[in-house]
């Protein structure tokens, strides 16, 4: 069933905005309502004035911020919603920060057209059966336990993918079932890991079982 999604999106170049638009329209699964920006001052204002997004779409180079300033900065803005960065550079560091704060996605603008499209539609279209529990719901074995606190702070792609460690799937397959690339998925176990301080994938699974 089509359903409606608010977009923000975030480039501070016209054929980025156009270009990504005309896929995010082209979705048939999703219709899109996309608010384009062309700064981190235009942003801060959409969210003020428009209220939560159900995506926002960060490049990491904008005229008023560079790196990872303009995630920060939005994520005070736009509490509690998915971001996902949208860059032409990638650099394993960058990820892995990014990640780390919460970002749900790392997008290439070097990515085919098709590429993109499907990582858009992963991020915009829920997953046949996809948990709506809580955290205590999900985890039960973490209830009251120091690891709680940083597995409520991961966000909804981190808390999939660590459903899917906790399932005993391998990267690869994780990769196939998520519709990101191995090299993405590698970043997002590693994420994982440091943000609840385990050595090894197994020392994670001991946490749950």
């Amino acid at each position: 069933m089509e359903t409606n999604k608010k977009v923000l999106l975030v480039d501070d170049h016209d054929l980025v905005r156009f270009g990504t638009s005309m896929l995010l329209e082209s979705l048939e699964e999703v219709r899109c309502t996309i608010t384009p920006c062309r700064s981190l001052e235009e942003a801060r204002t959409a969210c003020r004035e428009q209220g939560a997004y159900d995506l926002v779409l960060l490049d990491l180079n904008l005229p008023d911020a560079k790196g990872l300033q303009g995630l920060r900065t939005l994520i005070d803005e736009c509490p509690n919603v998915p971001f996902a960065m949208l860059t032409g550079t990638q650099d394993e560091f960058v990820v892995r920060q990014a990640q780390a704060m919460g970002a749900v996605g790392y997008l290439l603008k070097s990515w085919t057209p098709e590429r993109l499209k499907q990582a858009l539609k992963s991020l915009l279209v829920t997953r046949p059966g996809a948990p709506t529990t809580t955290i205590s719901e999900r985890f039960p074995k973490l209830a009251g336990s120091s690891h709680y606190d940083r597995v409520a702070e991961l966000g909804s792609r981190h808390l999939q993918i660590m459903e899917l460690i906790l399932e005993g799937c391998s990267n690869q397959e994780i990769a196939q079932a998520t519709d990101l690339s191995l090299g993405t998925v590698k970043n997002y176990v590693s994420a994982i890991l440091l943000a609840l301080d385990v050595e090894s994938r197994s020392h994670l699974i001991s946490l749950f079982h």
